[in-house]
């Protein structure tokens, strides 16, 4: 009997707990849209005439998950999502994220939420524009994050999320992974800063009129050289040129172009005297020049500008002036920022681009809820995604260098049939059929056939002919048994040997 009162005892309090945690895990979770259910009737599109953009329900590409679409290109958008319960963002830790997919790629648009302050603040969800107030502004200005950091722009699904903590610090998460760490608070993290500077300058200090500014001033003693010519050109005709041997002086560069004939229905009074049009001089083709010849110009060495006179230090130099400061009178300080809490949730943007699709948008008060819905709503779609993406990429690495490679191969047999290399045709024809065989050796084919090519350079710049040094054997020379010359037969058997040569196939270009 004890064993079952026991029994009973953990079961009951099993079943607590799992309340509990059910009970903390709603409480956390303030909002969450998945849109797998379509978006009418819960979320509210602007009627403001610019917002023209239609949204769509739409399944996110290879997927099927349901998300928030952008249809259509160069339009404005706004939809607008109010919150059961507004959320205070001055307590506890407050936890934004939401997922986005550029499934157009990123050329000019944007993709972002904003969170809107209560309605009292002036603003209507049927009239939701970009001037509806946010929740996250100082004394309603905007506050920009400096350096924010860098979004991905490719064709991927990506989750960003912001986590504002009680400490007043801030985290930027994109894809999980921390990318950017802030204190609201610190003027070095925000412009303008929350907190406003202690001291603002003066508005009306006024620079007095003798303070000077310059810090070097032209050296009032110089004086300019007297050999200084400042009417001497930049450029002089060069009097050691000499005109080139069968200039033709008397030839125009340009000639008529005897092959013209007036179109038929050209009308003289209507459209002019006819011309023929103009060609190239061919007798100038083969001299050095036509026309009228003139020295051509040189830099005239004893051209030297307008003259200034060197700059020295002024010695009435005060710097740069600036306005005194005095306490700025709207100076405040803060222990936590003064947010409005967050009434609605808004998408207003003007992309010139489609297929931007909107999904899983959360606000919740503990990060524990965002990383679990990261690893199971946005993870495996995300490496789904990266595989295909990474198999796309291969296929056309593959197809790039397929058509480097044909390329290559292409120049590689017209190398081939250079007559100074016929000697080695049958090597290089070997080596490029076995590469296209084998794809992977090309580079190693090419290095082969630079190296023949620069032996038979290299040759025939130092070294001349070779002489033939196997007919020069000894028991070769010593032979002679009336069938001829040792020379002679090594020519007999070179011919022999190309005879059995098989014929190499060419390739058609």
């Amino acid at each position: 009997m004890m064993i079952m009162r026991l029994y009973a005892l953990l079961l009951l309090l099993a079943f607590a707990s799992l309340q509990l945690l059910c009970f903390a895990a709603d409480v956390d979770e303030v909002f969450y849209d998945s849109f797998e259910e379509s978006f009418d009737g819960r979320w509210i599109v602007s009627d403001k005439d610019d917002y023209k953009g239609v949204w769509k329900h739409s399944k996110s590409e290879g997927h099927d998950d349901y998300g928030l679409l952008v249809s259509e290109m160069a339009k404005k958008y706004a939809i607008v999502k109010e919150l059961d319960e507004a959320v205070n963002l001055k307590e506890g830790t407050t936890v934004l994220q939401f997922e986005t997919r550029l499934q157009s790629g990123l050329e000019c648009g944007g993709a972002y939420l904003k969170y809107l302050r209560p309605q009292d603040a002036g603003w209507k969800p049927n009239e939701f524009d970009n001037e509806s107030p946010y929740s996250i502004i100082g004394e309603y200005i905007e506050h920009h994050l400096k350096y924010p950091p860098s979004v991905p722009s490719d064709k991927l699904t990506h989750v960003f999320t912001a986590i504002l903590k009680p400490d007043n610090e801030v985290s930027i998460l994109v894809d999980g992974e921390e990318k950017k760490k802030a204190s609201f608070l610190s003027a070095e993290d925000f412009e303008p800063p929350l907190i406003p500077s202690k001291t603002i300058p003066d508005p009306d200090d006024k620079k007095p009129e003798d303070w000077d500014e310059r810090a070097k001033i032209p050296d009032p003693d110089a004086v300019k050289p007297e050999d200084w010519d400042e009417d001497a050109h930049m450029e002089i005709e060069d009097e050691e040129a000499v005109k080139p041997e069968g200039w033709l002086d008397e030839e125009p560069e340009e000639i008529d172009d005897p092959e013209a004939t007036k179109p038929e229905d050209w009308d003289d009074e209507e459209d002019g005297e006819w011309e023929a049009p103009k060609i190239e001089n061919p007798k100038c083709e083969t001299a050095p020049g036509c026309g009228e010849w003139k020295r051509p110009m040189k830099r005239n060495p004893a051209y030297k500008g307008k003259w200034s006179p060197p700059l020295i230090d002024n010695p009435s130099y005060k710097g740069i002036w600036k306005p005194q400061e005095i306490p700025n009178p709207n100076y405040f300080e803060l222990e936590k920022p003064d947010f409005d809490p967050i009434a609605a949730i808004g998408i207003e943007i003007w992309t010139m681009q489609d297929g931007i699709l909107f999904d899983n948008i959360l606000i919740a008060k503990n990060d524990k809820v965002a990383e679990s819905y990261r690893e199971t709503t946005w993870k495996p779609k995300f490496e789904v995604e990266k595989e295909k993406q990474k198999a796309e990429d291969e296929a056309a690495d593959s197809a790039r260098l397929a058509d480097f490679q044909r390329k290559v191969f292409d120049v590689l047999y017209k190398v081939a049939d250079i007559p100074f290399l016929s000697k080695y045709k049958h090597q290089i024809l070997d080596l490029i059929e076995h590469a296209e065989t084998q794809p992977n050796l090309t580079i190693g084919v090419l290095v082969s056939i630079v190296v023949i090519i620069l032996t038979i350079f290299f040759k025939l710049i130092f070294g001349g002919k070779k002489q033939p040094i196997v007919e020069k054997k000894p028991e070769v020379a010593e032979t002679s048994n009336g069938e001829g010359s040792s020379g002679e037969k090594a020519e007999e058997a070179e011919k022999e040997e190309a005879a059995a040569a098989p014929r190499r196939r060419r390739r058609d270009n």
